[in-house]
């Protein structure tokens, strides 16, 4: 089991960058892929990138390609999604998931285990 906590949100201005990043418990971080995903306010929660567990492939939503950067750090028991030239379509809470098996296109929320409680990102034009 792995228990997942995000911060680094907050309020920016359009054209802006934030990092968000999401601490794991637990010594089995490292074996789990991981998610970002996002939800605004009355749409449904919605896949933004993913990563395999050694940082060696990773996925994005084709909306943020260019722009948002997944990564990890296994020793730091840590995930971070890198947001740059923010949008106010990307103003939406962000949440962190894992699941035990990378797989491309796994974009389904229901396919991961793990959530952390989500931190509020909000872009302003």
């Amino acid at each position: 089991q792995v228990q997942l906590v995000e911060s680094g949100g907050g309020l920016v201005q359009a054209g802006g960058s934030l990092r968000l990043s999401c601490a794991a418990s637990g010594r089995t971080f490292s074996s789990y892929a991981m998610g970002w995903f996002r939800q605004a306010p009355g749409k449904e929660r919605e896949f933004v990138a993913a990563i395999s567990s050694g940082g060696a492939n990773t996925d994005y939503v084709d909306s943020v390609k260019g722009r948002f950067t997944i990564s990890r750090d296994n020793a730091k028991n840590t995930l971070y999604l890198q947001m740059n030239s923010l949008k106010p379509e990307d103003t939406a809470v962000y949440y962190c998931a894992a699941k035990r098996l990378y797989r491309s296109g796994d974009y389904v929320p229901g396919l991961y285990d793990y959530w952390g409680q989500g931190t509020q990102v909000t872009v302003s034009s």
